[in-house]
Parts: structure tokens; sequence; C-alpha cells
């Protein structure tokens, strides 16, 4: 699929290898889980059975599926000899979730998933991280102290964290920025209210993240017991650029609209990151590369 002919080799070495995903409903899992299974890896997933899947419905006999709500977690480690863990699942706090939600997600999940790998001699636990400061809110807060516990246990399983900045693809969720915009865009809205957009990002295309779990998938047998990665292209884009590119070619596919960008009609969120710096060189130099580009990647998402 969309690296076969770069990673015929990750196909030789880790042939047969067992995977476990969390989060594998979602927009990253769900890549993942597609991309893994396209190069012969034996995949297993952890979901409740109230998940929405209908981004993985059409691979669903290629994976080994467990309901975490309808079954002890544990039965998908005594079932398989597990080899490495992939942690996506993650809670963004965007519907107003409490604190105790969010970190019974982020943190409390994960360290059972941890817990379970050492016990049962999984070799690796990738886990996926954010670039935002710990302090921001509850979900980055969160997603902190379970790297603090990742550290801390990283004695007993190598532990490789993806800190991970803004990415975009088909499949996102429609509250996410450029899945709403869009929607915006094809309901012919009036207008689309939002900040000065004077906030930069390091937009990625899915396909690079994917990618970059790869490469570390690859190369993990040479990595220390822990590592960090930051993954992003190291180009930033101002917000109310990327949008304005956004309706460019979105109106190339699908005609003009009559939709107004209303750039500072809103106030920034409290705490606004208005820039973050992605140091990938790390990344890099173990092999991954970048192929990011924002006018054929937006395409793909409309």
């Amino acid at each position: 699929m969309i690296y076969h002919c770069t990673f015929i080799l990750i196909t030789l070495s880790f042939m047969r290898k067992t995977i476990l995903i969390t989060g594998a409903t979602g927009f990253l899992g769900s890549h993942l889980l597609s991309e893994l299974i396209s190069l012969n890896f034996n995949i297993i997933i952890l979901k409740r059975s109230t998940s929405k899947i209908w981004r993985i419905e059409h691979l669903k006999e290629k994976y080994i599926s467990y309901d975490i709500d309808l079954e002890a977690i544990n039965k998908a480690f005594i079932e398989n000899n597990i080899d490495i863990i992939i942690h996506t699942a993650c809670n963004y706090g965007r519907d107003i979730e409490s604190v105790h939600e969010i970190i019974e997600s982020n943190l409390l999940f994960g360290l059972k998933i941890l817990e379970l790998a050492i016990a049962n001699g999984v070799k690796t636990f990738i886990n996926t991280d954010t670039l935002l400061p710990r302090d921001l809110n509850s979900y980055s807060l969160s997603k902190k102290h379970m790297v603090d516990w990742l550290k801390y246990k990283s004695n007993m399983i190598k532990v490789i964290n993806l800190k991970i900045e803004h990415i975009f693809g088909p499949k996102d969720s429609g509250n996410k920025l450029v899945p709403w915009i869009l929607t915006q865009l094809k309901e012919n809205k009036k207008e689309i209210k939002l900040t000065k957009g004077t906030q930069k990002r390091d937009f990625i295309f899915i396909d690079d993240i994917i990618l970059a779990f790869l490469v570390v998938i690859n190369k993990s047998g040479n990595l220390p017991k822990y590592t960090e990665f930051e993954v992003g292209t190291g180009k930033l884009t101002s917000v109310k650029d990327f949008i304005i590119l956004l309706k460019k070619e979105f109106e190339e596919i699908s005609g003009p609209t009559k939709t107004k960008l209303l750039f500072g009609e809103i106030d920034y969120r409290e705490n606004e990151i208005m820039s973050i710096i992605v140091e990938n060189k790390k990344l890099i130099d173990l092999g991954w590369f970048v192929k990011t580009n924002l006018n054929k990647d937006i395409k793909k998402c409309i």
C-alpha cells in the first residue's frame, strides 16, 4: 500500500510479528491498522462493543478484536503472543468530558495496558504523545502523566514515545479543523467565524505519521530502553494561511462557494499556543523522511 516498496525490509524482518493497537477505530489508529495489515503483521485491537467501526469495518476479517467492556483485557494477552503495543487511544476532552473521564482514558487505561505488557513479556511499547505543554489543559497533563510512568517503567519494557504535531488526513473526526471547515464549505454556509489565525502549526499529513511508526518499529531493536521522537515536518504555517488554502483547493474541485472566512470574529482559546517548534532531526537520522505537501494532501482530504 503506502510504503510497500520503501519498507519491504519491514515485511521481511517482522514477518508474523504480533502488534496490539489501542484506539484502532480512531483516525490515527485506523490508518495504522490498515498499513500494518498490508505489511503482513498479525494485528490485535482493543475496543468497546459500542465503538464506531466505520473506518475499519472493511478490514474486520483481517484482525483479532477484543471488546474490553465485555471481557477482561488480559484475555488478549493470554490468547496471543504479543510483540509490540501501539497505544493511540486517547480522550482529547473536546466534548466537555470530566477530568476523571480524561484521566481514565489517557492515564489509567494506558497504565493497565502497560502493566499487562510487562507481565506478559511484551518487548516494546510505542506511545502516542503530544507536543503541547504539560500544563496547558487536562488532556496534555494526563498525557504527560502517562509519559512519566512510561519513563519509570522503561527498565522493564522498551518504550518509544512519539510526540506528534497537528495531523490531518482522510477519515478524521468531524470536530477537527480540516473536516469541520470542509463541512461548512460543502454546506455552502454564508460565513465561518474564526480567530485571527495568526497562530502557527506544523501541519503534517497522516501518511508521514504512519511512516514514522514504521521506522521506529523497524529500528526498535537498536534503540535504548526509552526514546522520544518529535514528529512534524519542521515547517510552520499559520492557521489563517492553511484555511485559505483549504478553501482554495475545495473550490478548485467542487466549484465556487459563497462562504466567507471571517478571521478575527472570535477570540483565541484560553492559553492558546501561538507557535510550536518541532525538532525532527532525531527521527530523520533514524531513516524517516517527510513527504507532506499541503496542496496535494488537502486535495486527498477533499
